[in-house]
């Protein structure tokens, strides 16, 4: 009778227990930031009167003076056509989002700004998180709203 038991109980126990999708975050690299990441971010900027944004992703070397040229990193990179035509890149260390990231800008024809370090304090990286880090930080340049 026992047996009986538990073979009744082990079906309503794989009912109740339902797989949960993948979180955005878990998807490829490429595939987060390609189909979810460049488009928030480019709707998030876009309500702060940032329009007109140019993202991409690409592999490339850090445009930094210093840094060495043959060495490639995945950057967002983010431009916007205006009188003073601002850029600003986020690096990713790795091919994932999790990895360690740094934020560098420039203005004009002007050098690009040291790597600072982005989102370093964060342990768990969400796409809210990433986008809301990104605006702020151009926020603090004052490149969306002046203070």
């Amino acid at each position: 009778m026992a047996e009986d038991k538990t073979a009744q109980s082990a079906p309503k126990a794989a009912k109740a227990k339902k797989e949960k999708p993948p979180k955005l975050e878990d998807k490829p690299f490429g595939e987060f930031m390609e189909q979810h990441f460049l488009p928030a971010l480019d709707e998030a900027l876009g309500s702060d009167g940032w329009e007109g944004v140019q993202l991409s992703l690409v592999d490339a070397p850090l445009t930094v003076k210093g840094a060495d040229a043959q060495e490639t990193y995945w950057q967002l990179q983010g431009s916007h056509p205006s009188n003073l035509d601002h850029r600003f890149n986020i690096v990713f260390t790795q091919d994932d989002i999790t990895s360690p990231k740094y934020f560098y800008y420039s203005q004009g024809n002007g050098p690009a700004s040291t790597l600072e370090q982005f989102m370093g304090d964060e342990r768990r990286i969400t796409l809210d998180l990433m986008v809301l880090y990104t605006v702020q930080r151009l926020k603090g340049q004052k490149w969306l709203s002046r203070n």
